[in-house]
């Protein structure tokens, strides 16, 4: 989880190409938390069309929610644009930190991504199963999650540890409330996952490339990798469940020093043109009608937003999926 703060200078309007005087928008900043990479595509493009300035700075997302609000309180909250997690940003919504702003871009975004003309959802990081296309036979691909406990995936699995990394937890806990039927199916999968020893590795990050040298042949993981990792064999699984991922968010600060600028720049964000250069470029599945990673098949998938869990849910499962993958 990151931080990332941007200064970019737009003068041209990006969602009607005409050219705006530099002093009506001046410099606008954006917040970022967690997963830098992706987002500085679209404003790394913005500020070389439009000769900006940018600079990054990384800080944990809880780290950021509270330096956030202590600079809110003593009017030094700098920010034109927070973007970031969904609970993130409705953590500070409640905090009255952000400004009413709808995008005339977001018509043709489903209804459910609009949030109270506030906060708009914007994409999924999404999760699924990926393997190695020349090590895993087409007809062995899984065809549901509940296929990864066969036992002929003993060992050859990676996946996050699903006793700390809080993404995977709040995966598996959508795994019982959107794909299987019951507790009883749900925890039985659980038990199947563990008997099969997956590897585990810190964070998502880390997971395609063992898939990719073969030293594992399948694993919970992000189909975009197959975008950042052209050169691998890997492939996604296309299963009969949905890919599943928590939500990501944009909003205008309520006190911004350039909210004209704010506004432009959000609508910027929200574009095809952005949404294209995420997809694109980084795999991301973003929520931009039209608009899918160039990934075989991925315009048909079924994908899905989960929750985030709360910190005391996540130390909660954190310690269960412990103890059920300990036994293994």
């Amino acid at each position: 989880m990151c931080l990332s703060i941007e200064r970019l200078t737009l003068q041209t309007d990006p969602t009607t190409g005409d050219r705006i005087h530099e002093k009506v928008l001046g410099n606008i900043r954006c917040t970022a938390c967690r997963r830098v990479r992706p987002c500085r595509r679209p404003v790394s493009a913005g500020r070389r069309a439009e000769r900006g300035k940018g600079e990054y700075t990384r800080i944990s997302t809880a780290k950021f929610v509270a330096t956030a609000i202590t600079e809110f309180e003593a009017g030094k909250f700098m920010a034109d644009v927070v973007q970031g997690p969904l609970p993130v940003l409705e953590l500070l919504k409640e905090r009255g930190m952000l400004a009413k702003y709808s995008s005339k871009v977001t018509a043709g975004y489903p209804e459910w991504t609009r949030k109270d003309g506030i906060i708009q959802l914007f994409g999924i990081e999404y999760i699924g199963i990926i393997y190695n296309k020349e090590k895993v036979p087409a007809a062995d691909v899984p065809k549901r999650y509940q296929d990864l406990t066969d036992p002929k995936w003993r060992d050859k699995i990676v996946m996050p540890n699903p006793a700390n990394h809080a993404t995977t937890i709040a995966f598996l806990i959508g795994l019982r409330d959107h794909v299987f039927k019951s507790e009883a199916e749900w925890r039985k999968f659980l038990q199947g996952l563990a008997a099969n020893r997956p590897m585990f590795v810190a964070s998502l990050g880390p997971t395609p490339s063992p898939i990719a040298s073969g030293e594992k042949v399948i694993g919970l993981s992000m189909p975009k990798y197959i975008v950042t990792m052209a050169s691998a064999p890997l492939d996604w699984a296309r299963l009969e469940d949905p890919l599943m991922g928590t939500p990501r968010a944009i909003a205008v600060t309520s006190k911004a020093p350039n909210p004209n600028a704010a506004r432009v720049f959000v609508d910027y964000w929200l574009s095809s043109k952005a949404m294209g250069m995420m997809a694109k470029d980084v795999g991301e599945y973003v929520l931009a009608p039209g608009v899918f990673p160039p990934i075989d098949g991925m315009n048909k998938a079924k994908v899905i937003s989960i929750r985030e869990l709360s910190d005391e849910e996540t130390q909660k499962w954190g310690a269960e999926f412990k103890a059920i993958f300990s036994a293994r």
